[in-house]
């Protein structure tokens, strides 16, 4: 018999940890490859995690509730095999191989929700972190370990010899403090609602999306009457043929996966010492549920139909609100679409879906009062607003990219193919 490690898996690009819900197994459970033996949560998805072997849980090594790396083990089983090794040798053995080898910085920049949380709640400066992790990547236990020491030792052990009052942790006064721990007074009557590891996971996440991406904002204002008038008189009929409803989000959605192929510099990634310009047009669409916003994606929307978009946004939709959500519907997305219009509201600014570089909100459609050739008309106005990185972006290319959805949504006619 043989004793195997599992290990947090990777729910998703960007994705460097992920909060055990709950474990679907005890100590002691035989189990099969594939059998779901654990929740895990992230700030993007919750999906059951499989199990990589066939054999008996030995022993379960992360908590429930606890934030687990990726990488890092959260169970043992044990396996048929001719090896005899208990579960310090598949653990030890690989660790003095691996300090033989040169010294893997790659993924030293790479910071968690948490651990930028936790360093900036704390004034670390993450540039003088030795990290433990695979490729030098900090983590949270590196953090915590720095805090209960009261100092960031430096990569060449030099004993710290300032006094215990102070800290030998470069302070970051630019850095934006994070006051979720400061203190509320609570009076009788006032209800306290837990976070869940879905809300701390998006709280994570906006927090590193504002801390990270210098934010810009835009807007144009979009006559959509003709769309209007066109998906009245089409609702009914794709309705009757499709079983589903002709949203004007899709027309929108469709748009913007036009203009990403016109304009591929919106479609792009930060990535640290490089900006990465994504071939694919994977639209990630904002959907809520009662207690939180997920992001599902519709991949090579460009390729698609409005008909084919409308499916997808239907459907996902649903399996946000069901729960069935997987991991591979919230990975690979390029750009975000918001419909806040759903709720009424006429300008908002998003703010991005790290690391994407830019998030479009649809505002609702409502009538005004337009000049046209010096008249005035009631039309049909919608505002969509866009924010970017301005890391990645500048305001002319973002410009051209809000003109051209414009131009698109304002030529809609009788003649748009649905199909």
């Amino acid at each position: 018999m043989a004793i195997e490690k599992m290990t947090m898996p990777q729910l998703g690009e960007s994705v460097t940890e992920g909060t055990i819900s709950s474990w679907l197994i005890s100590v002691g459970d035989t189990v099969q490859k594939y059998d779901p033996i654990a929740e895990v949560t992230t700030d993007k998805v919750t999906a059951e995690v499989p199990s990589s072997f066939e054999g008996k849980i030995t022993e379960i090594v992360a908590k429930e509730g606890e934030t687990i790396p990726v990488g890092e083990t959260i169970c043992y089983i044990e396996v048929e095999g001719s090896s005899a090794e208990n579960k310090e040798e598949t653990t030890e053995k690989p660790r003095e191989k691996e300090s033989e080898k040169p010294k893997d910085d790659s993924a030293k920049t790479r910071y968690s929700p948490a651990v930028l949380r936790l360093s900036q709640e704390h004034n670390i400066d993450l540039t003088k972190v030795v990290g433990t992790g695979a490729g030098g990547r900090i983590t949270r236990k590196d953090i915590t370990k720095i805090i209960n020491s009261g100092g960031v030792k430096s990569e060449t052990s030099v004993p710290d010899t300032k006094p215990k009052q102070e800290s030998n942790v470069e302070k970051t006064p630019d850095s934006p403090k994070i006051t979720e721990s400061t203190p509320v007074s609570v009076s009788n009557g006032d209800k306290e609602i837990p976070l869940t590891s879905v809300r701390k996971a998006i709280a994570s996440n906006m927090v590193r999306s504002k801390h990270e991406a210098p934010h810009a904002w835009t807007m144009v204002e979009v006559d959509a009457t003709n769309l209007v008038n066109y998906r009245e008189s089409v609702k009914a009929s794709f309705r009757e043929k499709e079983g589903i409803n002709l949203t004007f989000f899709a027309f929108f959605v469709k748009a913007v996966a036009q203009a990403l192929k016109e304009f591929p510099e919106v479609n792009s990634m930060w990535a640290g010492d490089k900006i990465v310009q994504k071939r694919d047009v994977n639209i990630s669409i904002a959907v809520a549920t009662d207690d939180a916003l997920y992001v599902p994606v519709i991949k090579h929307a460009d390729e698609k139909t409005i008909k084919g978009i409308a499916r997808e946004i239907s459907e996902l939709a649903a399996k946000t609100r069901s729960g069935k959500l997987t991991s591979d519907d919230m990975a690979g997305g390029t750009f975000t679409v918001n419909n806040t219009g759903s709720f009424g509201s006429v300008q908002s600014m998003g703010i991005i879906n790290y690391p994407q570089a830019a998030i479009l909100q649809v505002e609702t459609i409502v009538k005004r009062p337009v000049v046209i050739n010096n008249m005035i008309a009631i039309r049909d106005m919608v505002n969509i607003c866009l924010s970017l990185d301005h890391r990645v972006l500048d305001g002319l290319v973002c410009g051209r990219f809000l003109a051209r959805i414009k131009e698109i949504i304002e030529n809609i006619s009788s003649e748009t193919a649905l199909y």
